[in-house]
């Protein structure tokens, strides 16, 4: 089963790439971040078209999450306990036996900021929620786009980037405390070359220089990560025509 994350920076914009990508690489699960759309006007049609369930929680013009599968979705949660309701940033599914936790943390903004001690409070409460439901479900994935490089190799200039959101040391805290919920970063499960990034500002050339961060991730309990057979980060769509900033992350598993 392969199982994806990518944030689209709009599912308006970027709906021909997703179905495209989806297509070409056969995954099993995608789940979106930024789709920026309510409801209302998530393009379900398209994708139960070409095959695929999903579930999807929006708002207009920010946020918003969606979970994209040719398997069933089930058991589906948009809005768990401690999670901030008014802003759509999760989505909770079972597929296949696996649970996925599709999330898409705050920004923060600039250290020190009101919306800087959100995302810590954000995360706290997350960690909460991944905690109660590992009880449930030993078979868990938590993905998307954490707005956070865990460490200075994540980062194509550490020293530049030292004591920014994004890369502070109390956002590092707090991806940790994910970790010991008994989670595995599972890219790092595997040899990665240098300088791989899954975000790449749209100034300055960033993408073409390789300015970049990794950002986006695909966190397993450790059962699931003893049957990941792969992680990699998908490139190419970063070099289509009118991409979003960030690339797919892909891990694949034996169940």
């Amino acid at each position: 089963m392969k199982i994806a994350t990518w944030n689209v920076n709009s599912i308006r914009v970027r709906l021909p790439h997703i179905l495209k990508w989806l297509k070409d690489g056969n995954h099993d699960v995608l789940c979106l971040q930024e789709t920026k759309v309510e409801d209302k006007d998530f393009p379900e049609p398209v994708f139960t078209e070409a095959g695929y369930n999903v579930t999807y929680s929006g708002q207009k013009t920010y946020n918003g999450v969606a979970i994209v599968s040719r398997h069933p979705l089930t058991e589906v949660n948009s809005t768990p306990e401690s999670i901030d309701p008014l802003q759509k940033r999760i989505v909770i599914a079972s597929v296949a036996g696996i649970r996925l936790i599709n999330v898409y943390v705050p920004n923060g903004s600039e250290v020190g900021s009101e919306k800087y001690e959100y995302k810590l409070q954000w995360l706290e409460a997350l960690t909460q929620l991944i905690s109660r439901e590992l009880q449930d479900f030993p078979r868990l994935v938590v993905l998307g786009d954490f707005n956070i490089a865990p460490e200075d190799r994540d980062v194509y200039d550490p020293e530049g980037w030292e004591g920014s959101v994004l890369v502070s040391d109390k956002e590092r805290r707090a991806f940790r405390a994910l970790l010991k919920q008994s989670l595995v970063d599972v890219y790092r499960n595997f040899d990665q070359e240098a300088g791989a990034y899954s975000w790449w500002d749209y100034r300055a050339a960033a993408f073409r220089r390789n300015l970049g961060l990794r950002i986006d991730h695909i966190l397993c309990s450790e059962p699931l990560a003893a049957l990941c057979r792969s992680c990699v980060i998908d490139k190419t769509p970063r070099s289509w025509e009118r991409p979003s900033d960030h690339a797919p992350v892909i891990a694949e598993f034996e169940t």
